[in-house]
């Protein structure tokens, strides 16, 4: 069947009625290419092409050539026309990926003008890649004299990738990762990092950079994939003129080969660094089977129903084991099954184990598997598992990516691998056979003997932490460079010298970037797009109800008044909000609650949220939110379960509170280098007001080192931990007794039904006399350095500015992207070696903060956030430069969310006060703010004052700290 495209053969199609969509598949006649056309009632638009990628080593060549690619191409011969693009853009995304065996270059736009341009660029960018040796330099690794221009002088790596991939493995998940998938795949390209491994990126060669280029990024190895309202014949089109048409068919083909099988489990001892002094309690243990092709819908969806019943909630078996376990602190970061490379994987284990318990762990797993074997699951149970997955397929998302982006990455794998993409985004007639199969009760005993039991591909990885691996890495790189140094002729050494030299002069040179199209400040819309709410008030509580296209899902929540919470109490409100959940309710314990939960709902949760008002930062309200969803045919359940949850929940569990506290406890600890820079800014914030103290005690390093200190107090004292549990059932009572309100989002021939099971089955007490939540207000001025296990620093600094309605905070909001875009990209990120760096205001906190994120250097980004303003305020600055951080700044407050996401986001903005008004008068001062008023507010708000100071670094930069005068704090 020949397209309405001619270049195009069209292979399949599909109406998906759950996702009200209909799947088009394509090949190009004359190079192979596949386009795959997600055609949707959507404004939102959304590209993607990905390129077959199978490194051989872990150079990260496929890494460093996604950034490179982006770099100037054939058409944009520009530096840095990905970068630039993103301030010349209305994206609602903008990014590219590189996975095990794939890299994407996605984007998504609302308006059609912006993704005709960045479609431009893009497929210039990927498949006509200038690919110069000094963004190599730049991007991959190079080598420089630690003085520049002084070859007597240490040498050093530099590089962007090289930097970030030093702060990636710097996580322990991510270590436990790559050295499972080293052993769990020992022949295919999932043996190596992708990414690149910091010891062997140095290895990779420009020549070999560009044989990959040649090799993999060729129509014939790409998958081009299109979700939204334009059509496939206009893309395709589009296509054809700008690259197909330069290109014939590879005589080969690009592709991940089978894993070769292991005849029986082997068992394998490896170390990571840490430093810390609690060594003995944190080793993990995991263990791993290889199972069929992720490209076979039906072996997938049994295996994620297998995974589901096992692993989906505490009181699912293996689950519970490891959770209720003596043998460690909690489940895994591993847990769950792997379905995103050619052939899945099902990993389970635990962490904070002690050395020499791999094989009680590896017992505990395999007699709990052979426990399930024998006597089967609940039929109740299995149902429960499918219902989520169901849940999971049916829920339009899009708050953190674009939903056309989503729908895209759940085909992408299959369709790298050249299985059915349409075929996985139609699930409805397997999960209606699996509904059969699951009627025997033989069936998950039969897949548990089949994909893991009776499975010899089986790892079981012990990790034991070792003080010395850092120190040892760090002296095998000073010898290496030395090593080389040593090597280097005279003419050797001055190479690097120039090669520093012209690569400063290349990032300085201000290319033309009028050859880069652009939308202007006219294409961009005067007002936000608005949804009016129906209120209903009685004397119970306010309904606020949002009607939205949630494709038969129900969404709700219960806002409370935060009341006012004492000093001791206030700091385990986190604690209180991640636990609720999780524990028992009336008559039920935990476990109980857990199957409740997944039967009719996609989960409930809790979270507060405090903020200052618009006209004073430091006059703040405060919230507690119980949410939850479910199908449209369980609301009623719903709302029983909520009002369980809320009216009865316990907190006598104090063996589970035990568990839930370690469980945070790592998860907390874990997340430090993947979200360093935050954790900075909110560190540095801290002292301009109590709201954002609150918020760095609550969510930031202050608490990460508080929960540390709470898991150590209860695990050996059980009378600490009842202390815990009287305080949070105390701090529960408080805020369930306060006045509340409720949301309500479906779709309109739900509204009034599911508003009336809310006023019949919710009902809890309201104490009138709540006292609201207020703070005392407090500055302070902050210098710290926080220390942990990092190879790389985060740095910020926090200025006290505005709050959200003065007339100068729309400006400010503009100076973090134009001293983004102007200076600190260049100088912290290209010069400096970090993977990020920039500024922000945080009008909630009154604060701008300049941030870098694994960053190489510290004194020299601190100094360059104070060059920025120099910069500012002494350059005379193009109109262009302007225009671009307007756009994106409304490109960020435009971005992409779903329909019951934007329901939500209105109505927590309508309950802090930043109502259409605000929200309007806002949009305009962005729009209308001019240079001279950034360079007023810098003058006014940076450069008469003293910032805080705080940097995230490793605990071998306990003396640098020193040096700087900043407070030492170990995390």
């Amino acid at each position: 069947m020949i397209s309405n495209t001619p270049a195009f053969t069209l292979l399949r199609q599909q109406v998906v009625e759950s996702l009200n969509l209909e799947v088009f598949e394509y090949e190009h006649i004359a190079t192979g290419a596949q386009h795959i056309h997600l055609k949707a009632d959507s404004e939102e638009n959304v590209f993607l092409v990905a390129l077959r990628t199978v490194p051989k080593d872990s150079s990260g060549v496929a890494h460093i050539l996604e950034h490179t690619a982006l770099c100037g191409s054939k058409k944009f011969p520009v530096r840095d026309p990905f970068f630039m693009m993103t301030r010349r853009s209305l994206n609602t995304f903008m990014n590219a990926f590189t996975s095990s065996d794939w890299t994407a270059y996605p984007f998504a736009s609302l308006n059609r003008k912006d993704f005709n341009n960045l479609l431009d660029v893009y497929l210039d960018a990927v498949f006509f890649s200038r690919l110069d040796p000094l963004d190599f330099a730049q991007e991959g690794h190079r080598l420089e004299f630690e003085e520049p221009n002084n070859s007597d002088s240490p040498l050093v790596y530099k590089g962007i990738v090289y930097n970030e991939m030093k702060g990636a493995m710097s996580s322990v998940p991510s270590q436990l990762w790559q050295t499972l998938s080293k052993h769990l795949f020992p022949s295919s390209t999932y043996h190596y990092n992708s990414g690149g491994d910091p010891d062997s990126i140095p290895d990779l060669t420009y020549e070999q950079l560009i044989g990959f280029y040649r090799t993999h990024y060729h129509p014939s190895n790409a998958v081009f994939m299109t979700f939204g309202n334009i059509s496939a014949e206009e893309h395709q089109a589009k296509f054809e003129e700008q690259v197909l048409q330069h290109f014939e068919r590879l005589n080969y083909t690009v592709s991940v080969d089978d894993e070769k099988r292991y005849y029986a489990p082997i068992r394998v001892q490896e170390a990571y660094p840490y430093n810390e002094d609690d060594a003995e309690h944190r080793n993990h243990v995991v263990m791993a089977w290889l199972l069929g092709k992720s490209t076979d819908l039906d072996d997938t969806l049994k295996a994620q129903l297998l995974s589901s019943v096992l692993l989906d909630n505490s009181a699912t078996p293996l689950m519970h084991a490891l959770e209720s376990t003596d043998l460690g602190n909690g489940p895994s970061p591993l847990c769950g099954l792997d379905d995103s490379q050619k052939e899945l994987s099902f990993l389970c284990g635990l962490e904070g184990c002690e050395s020499g318990s791999a094989d009680e762990i590896e017992a505990l797993i395999i007699g709990t598997l052979k426990e399930v074997a024998e006597n089967g699951i609940p039929q109740e149970d299995i149902e429960s598992a499918l219902h989520q997955l169901e849940l999971h397929q049916r829920e339009i998302g899009g708050d953190s990516y674009p939903y056309g982006l989503q729908l895209i990455l759940t085909a992408l794998s299959t369709a790298t691998h050249r299985g059915n993409p349409v075929q996985l985004l139609n699930i409805d007639a397997s999960l209606n056979k699996l509904r059969e199969d699951i009627k025997d009760p033989g069936f998950i005993p039969k897949l548990i003997n089949e994909l893991i039991l009776n499975n010899p591909h089986r790892v079981r990885l012990a990790m034991q932490p070792d003080s010395h691996i850092s120190s040892r890495k760090e002296q095998a790189e000073i010898a290496r460079l030395a090593a080389i140094k040593s090597s280097l002729s005279d003419d050797q050494r001055l190479e690097i010298i120039e090669q520093s030299q012209a690569l400063k002069e290349r990032q300085d040179k201000q290319d033309d970037a009028d050859i880069l199209p652009k939308v202007t400040l006219k294409d961009v819309p005067k007002s936000e797009s608005h949804i009016e709410p129906e209120i209903k008030t009685n004397r119970k509580h306010q309904l606020t109800s949002y009607s939205a296209g949630t494709n038969g899902l129900v969404y709700q929540q219960f806002v409370h008044q935060l009341p006012q919470l004492s000093e001791g109490d206030l700091p385990l409100l986190p604690l209180y909000t991640s636990s609720l959940a999780e524990l028992g309710a009336g008559t039920k314990d935990y476990l109980a609650m857990q199957r409740w939960q997944a039967s009719v709902s996609g989960g409930i949760n809790a979270f507060s949220s405090i903020r200052g008002s618009i006209q004073n930062i430091h006059d703040v309200n405060g919230y507690v939110t119980f949410s939850g969803k479910a199908l449209n045919r369980n609301h009623r359940a719903l709302c029983d379960l909520m009002q369980s949850v809320m009216s009865d929940a316990r907190f006598d569990e104090t063996t589970r509170i035990r568990e839930l506290v370690a469980q945070i406890r790592a998860h907390r600890e874990q997340g430090i280098t993947g979200s360093g820079h935050v954790l900075a800014m909110l560190a540095a914030t801290a002292g301009i007001s109590a709201n954002a103290h609150l918020s760095h005690s609550l969510t930031g390093l202050a608490s990460i080192k508080a929960i540390k200190k709470l898991d150590a107090d209860i695990k050996d004292s059980d009378h600490k931990l009842e202390e815990l549990s009287t305080i949070l059932g105390n701090v529960h009572q408080q805020i369930i007794q306060s006045p509340k309100q409720v949301l309500l989002v479906a779709e309109q021939a739900n509204l009034n039904e599911f508003g009336n099971n809310i006023e019949e089955l919710i009902s809890l007490p309201v104490n009138d006399q709540t006292e609201p939540f207020t703070l005392t207000k407090r500055t302070e001025h902050i210098q710290q350095m926080w220390l942990t296990n990092s190879q790389v620093n985060f740095c910020a600094r926090a200025y006290p500015t505005v709050p959200p309605s003065h007339e100068d905070a729309a400006s400010l909001i503009v100076l973090g992207g134009f001293l983004r875009n102007g200076f600190l990209h260049k100088v912290v990120r290209e010069q400096g070696g970090a993977y990020g760096g920039g500024a922000s205001q945080d009008s909630n906190n009154g604060a701008f903060r300049f941030y870098s994120y694994r960053d190489p250097r510290m004194v020299e980004t601190l100094e360059d956030f104070d060059r920025s303003i120099d910069w500012l305020l002494s350059e005379k600055h193009n109109p262009q430069q302007l225009e671009e951080a307007i756009l994106g700044t409304v490109s960020s407050i435009d971005k992409s969310e779903s329909p019951a996401g934007k329901a939500k986001r209105l109505f927590h903005a309508e309950l802090h006060g930043r109502d259409l008004t605000y929200r309007q008068q806002t949009r305009e001062r962005i729009l209308a703010t001019t240079v001279a008023d950034l360079q007023r507010v810098g003058e006014k708000y940076l450069a008469q004052q003293t910032p805080n100071t705080v940097i995230i670094s490793d605990y071998s930069q306990r003396e640098q700290a020193q040096s700087l005068q900043l407070d030492v704090i170990d995390i």
